[in-house]
């Protein structure tokens, strides 16, 4: 099943649900896809030798015994570290092959990790089942150039002028269509971003509507009532519930089993 071809809206579990497992940890994919969740947001950074690991931050301080830029590190070197006083990190290819029937939202955060992502999405065609976003235009258009078939979101620019279209009430150009996805933020700081109204223009256009970070049942009913197509949430057990109660619910299959990857080198 290719990435957003379910006709219900998307669950996404963000960081792989933060809220109930070490953030973009293979422990937090696999509670997500045990919980029954077929979308797992990560975001990637680049290590000093060229490979993506599944890590938000630019440094490690605040989520590992390790301290320092990320991108300071090689992969032997980021073996040791350890997420929450447990978990280890990740590549992205390692998760990817971990859960196989899983769908992965992958934010890219450095823009010279765009060759080697696209490495990853070329190997056994990872490209179906993942979406890019987090990221500016002109990176995004590289990917889908190297990567053809491969979903984005919409980058930076096109997001900030859909936002504002919603805001004054105009058409949004079908200029902005440059992704499947537009990511919206329910909030920035304390500011509200997410507007009813975007929905249909983005609609309009062709362009599906995501709203992160949603973690209270409340809003995950406003924003589904507004017909939004996916909801990223660090509280996977409660957008679950809502999901159920509302009968939008479609879990991964049961039977879906994580696979021990390969040590990347």
């Amino acid at each position: 099943m290719a990435y957003g071809s379910e006709p219900v809206p998307m669950a996404l579990a963000h960081r792989g649900g933060a809220a109930l497992a070490p953030e973009n940890t293979l422990a937090a994919f696999g509670l997500a896809t045990t919980l029954g969740f077929r979308y797992l947001e990560t975001d990637v950074r680049l290590t000093a030798d060229g490979q993506l690991v599944c890590f938000h931050d630019a440094t490690l301080d605040r989520v590992t015994d390790g301290c320092g830029p990320v991108r300071r590190r090689s992969l032997a070197a980021l073996r040791g570290v350890r997420v929450r006083g447990g978990e280890p990190v990740p590549t992205l290819a390692e998760a990817l092959e971990a859960f196989p029937a899983a769908h992965f939202t992958i934010d890219l955060k450095d823009r010279a990790g765009v060759g080697p992502l696209v490495e990853v999405l070329r190997r056994n065609d990872f490209r179906h089942r993942v979406c890019v976003a987090g990221a500016w235009d002109g990176v995004l258009s590289a990917v889908r150039r190297e990567v053809p078939g491969v979903r984005t979101a919409l980058g930076w620019r096109s997001l900030s002028a859909l936002v504002s279209a919603s805001r004054t009430g105009a058409r949004p150009s079908l200029r902005l269509a440059t992704g499947e996805f537009a990511h919206v933020p329910l909030r920035l700081g304390g500011v509200p971003v997410f507007v009813e109204r975007l929905v249909e223009g983005a609609h309009s256009i062709g362009v599906r509507v995501v709203v992160w970070t949603v973690d209270e049942p409340g809003a995950m009913h406003r924003v589904l009532e507004a017909g939004v197509d996916g909801v990223i949430t660090d509280r996977t057990d409660l957008l679950r519930e809502v999901l159920v109660a509302r009968g939008q619910w479609v879990p991964i299959p049961a039977a879906t089993e994580a696979r021990t990857p390969a040590a990347a080198p």
